[in-house]
């Protein structure tokens, strides 16, 4: 017999590897790839090819869904990119049209044994409405579960979750909120996505060095430039610190210009998205990363960023904000600094002690890069194996 096929539904991929655009839906599904025939389906993006072969076992269709003039709500975060321009709202049902077409010719095609649909919405309402029959693994990061609170939103998202094989989240947070709708509590899992190092790169990764009192610290924030993300926190920490920093800020989006009018005056370099390599040695330059999330107005929230891991896999001290699942994965004190949500001044103290301390700065390190052994994509994809082989063992079909 053939390996067992999945079909994963996503709308995050990247055009082309590298290209800055988070690839943690790519990663695990090379993982999974190891023990099934794997097929992405996502929206079409500029750069991106209509169908690609990843690797042995794992392909891409990108499936068109508006005129390419427009066609961009996907290229990004959705939410984050309708609230830039709301005319992409347009684009919107013509998006989940699309994916209701790639998936029906799929099911007509070559049914899947199992379908992976990240985010409850939108990739998971399609699931339900057009394979019922099939068991679906329903994966949100957490937008899609703490903002769209709209009440006819809500109970798809309740239907969704009610239907799936198996839920996974991010934290136990976020756990307790899908189980509140719905999903079942035997088969809602806390299991994040992985960082893209392998426990074997973390191994082979030389210690961080002590850092020079001789210039600056250098900080280092990755992520899109979103509202949830608390860049602006950063920035204004950086006017309060007491110790000499320097920032270098990774990721694009729509508060770019925004955080750049904040910054005139620091000692802030924005860097636009970066590729793989560029991205590592932006790490390895660097002696402080901070993820200074906090909730969004529309209830927005991260579960457990990617960037955050791959930092605690690169050796560096990190502060981070105290939210669920970021707590979860610093230990308070031993692999990194927490601090309340949205405080500046609390994440400026914090900033100034590790600027200060470079011997403190390297213990916190090494800790981290030991913690982030559990969040490898090699650590998590076996566990997302393990899982969909149980669902199609479990599945009547």
């Amino acid at each position: 017999m053939g390996r067992p096929r999945v079909l994963v539904l996503t709308s995050t991929l990247p055009a082309r590897r590298g290209d800055g655009t988070p690839a943690f839906v790519e990663d695990l599904s090379r993982e999974l790839a190891r023990d099934f025939d794997v097929r992405i389906l996502a929206p079409a993006v500029p750069g991106g090819p209509a169908h690609e072969r990843l690797a042995d076992g794992l392909d891409v269709v990108r499936y068109r869904y508006f005129p390419a003039r427009w066609e961009d709500v996907a290229d990004g975060a959705i939410l984050e990119n309708v609230r830039a321009r709301r005319s992409r709202l347009l684009q919107v049902p013509f998006l989940l049209g699309g994916l209701a077409r790639a998936l029906r010719r799929e099911l007509r095609t070559s049914p899947p044994a199992a379908i992976h649909a990240h985010w409850v919405v939108p990739q998971g309402v399609v699931a339900r409405r057009l394979a019922p029959g099939v068991p679906t693994v329903v994966t949100t990061l957490g937008g899609d579960l703490y903002a769209l609170r709209q009440r006819p939103v809500v109970a798809q998202k309740a239907a969704v979750l009610r239907a799936a094989a198996a839920v996974t989240v991010m934290n136990a947070d976020m756990r307790e909120s899908a189980i509140a709708l719905g999903a079942a509590p035997d088969t809602t899992h806390v299991m994040p996505m992985g960082a893209r190092f392998t426990a074997r790169d973390v191994e082979r990764a030389p210690a961080p060095g002590p850092a020079s009192r001789r210039h600056p610290a250098r900080l280092l924030a990755v992520g899109r430039l979103v509202e949830k993300k608390g860049f602006d926190v950063l920035l204004e920490a950086m006017r309060r610190t007491t110790a000499p920093v320097a920032l270098t800020v990774v990721g694009d989006g729509p508060e770019r210009s925004r955080l750049e009018a904040l910054a005139e005056g620091l000692p802030v370099t924005f860097r636009g998205q970066l590729g793989r390599e560029e991205l590592d040695a932006a790490y390895g330059e660097a002696d402080i990363a901070v993820a200074p999330s906090r909730p969004a107005a529309s209830g927005d929230q991260d579960g457990l960023p990617v960037a955050l891991l791959e930092a605690m896999g690169a050796g560096l001290a990190v502060v981070a904000s105290a939210l669920p699942g970021l707590d979860e994965a610093i230990e308070p004190g031993h692999s990194g600094v927490l601090v309340p949500p949205a405080d500046a001044d609390a994440l400026a103290r914090s900033l100034s002690v590790l600027a200060e301390d470079p011997e403190l700065r390297v213990t916190l390190g090494e800790a981290a890069r030991e913690r982030s052994h559990a969040y490898s994509v090699e650590a998590v994809g076996e566990g997302y194996r393990d899982l969909l082989h149980r669902v199609i063992a479990d599945s009547p079909r």
